[in-house]
C-alpha cells in the first residue's frame, strides 16, 4: 500500500493480517497502516509491516484499543503512536499492547501520549531513530519488558522514556507507572526521565554501552530504579539532574545496582533522594 493512505477502521472491529503490508512511496500527515480515530473496541492481533509508512499504527481518542503481535521491519516512519490530540481533554483509555517488534524507524518505535489505562507485554526495538519506548502524560501504565539496541543513536532519546508529565494525576506524582525490566544496548540512553515526569517504578535494568548516560533523571518525582537488581556498564553513567526552570528532582531512589566503568552522579542535590546498596565496579560515586 501507498504511505499515504490508510485503512481506517471503525468501532468494534477485529483486523488480523495474516500477510505481510509493504509501504511504499510517500505521504504527509497522519496517514498509517492501520488507522483508528474517535472509536472504541478495536483489535488488531496480528499485523506484520515493511517499508516507510508515515505511522505503522495511529489510533487518536479511542478506548478498549488492544493491539496483539505486531512486527514492523521499517526503513523509516513511526511505528505505533497512540495518543489524544483531537480532544486533549478527554484521555485514550485502556489500550493493551502485547508483543511489538519494531526496527529501523526514523523515529520512535511505541509511543504514546495522553493515555489512561497502559498495558503493554513485551516492546523489542532495534536500532530506531528515536526511544524504544517512549510514554508522554500517561497514566496507570503497566509495561513488562523493553528491550532496546540501537534506539536513538547520537540523540538524547533512550530505550524507555518518559516525558510531558508523565505519571502525573492531578498536582502529585503518585506510583502509578510500572516497569518490569529495562533492556538497552548502544543507542542514545537507556533510561530518560525528562523534566515533570514521574511515579515510575522499575524493577530491573541492563543497560550497556550507550552513547550518552545510561540513565537520566532529571527533574523527576517519586522515581524508584532497580527495585530488584540492575547493571549498568559505562561508558554511559547513571545522572541526577535538573534544570532551573523546573523543581529539583525528589523522591528519587538508585539501589541494587552494579555499576561497572562508569559513575553514579548527582548534580545539583535533589531533595529526598537515596542511594542505597549499589557495587560500584572501577566506577565512581558523586552524590550529595
Amino acid at each position: 500500500m501507498s504511505a499515504g493512505s490508510r485503512l481506517s477502521l471503525p468501532s468494534y472491529t477485529v483486523l488480523d493480517v495474516c500477510g505481510t503490508i509493504n509501504v511504499t512511496g510517500s505521504g504527509s500527515g497522519d496517514q498509517a497502516v492501520v488507522y483508528a480515530r474517535g472509536v472504541t473496541d478495536v483489535e488488531v492481533q496480528h499485523l506484520n509491516v515493511t517499508g516507510a509508512p508515515l505511522y505503522g499504527i495511529f489510533v487518536r481518542n479511542g478506548t478498549n484499543i488492544t493491539l496483539g503481535q505486531i512486527d514492523m521491519r521499517l526503513s523509516g516512519g513511526l511505528g505505533i503512536r497512540i495518543d489524544n490530540h483531537g480532544d486533549r481533554g478527554v484521555r485514550t483509555r485502556n489500550v493493551r499492547i502485547d508483543n511489538v517488534y519494531v526496527s529501523g524507524t526514523s523515529s520512535h518505535g511505541v509511543e504514546t501520549y495522553g493515555v489512561d489505562g497502559l498495558t503493554v507485554g513485551t516492546v523489542v526495538a532495534r536500532n530506531t531513530g528515536y526511544s524504544g519506548l517512549l510514554l508522554n502524560d500517561t497514566i496507570n501504565a503497566e509495561v513488562g519488558t523493553v528491550d532496546a539496541d540501537g534506539a536513538g543513536t547520537g540523540t538524547g532519546y533512550a530505550a524507555f522514556r518518559t516525558a510531558n508529565r508523565n505519571g502525573r494525576i492531578g498536582d502529585s506524582y503518585p506510583t502509578n507507572i510500572h516497569v518490569g525490566q529495562v533492556i538497552a544496548r548502544g543507542g542514545g540512553r537507556g533510561v530518560f526521565c525528562v523534566p515533570e515526569s514521574g511515579g515510575l517504578v522499575i524493577d530491573r535494568v541492563d543497560i550497556a554501552d550507550t552513547g550518552s548516560n545510561a540513565m537520566l533523571i532529571e527533574n523527576c518525582y517519586n522515581v524508584t530504579i532497580a527495585v530488584q537488581s540492575g547493571s549498568v556498564t559505562g561508558p554511559g553513567d547513571v545522572r541526577l539532574a535538573a534544570r532551573s526552570e523546573f523543581p529539583n528532582n525528589s523522591e528519587v531512589t538508585i539501589q541494587n545496582l552494579t555499576v561497572t566503568n562508569s559513575a553514579i552522579n548527582e548534580n545539583p542535590c535533589g531533595e529526598n533522594i537515596t542511594i542505597r546498596n549499589n557495587t560500584l565496579v572501577n566506577s565512581s560515586l558523586n552524590v550529595c
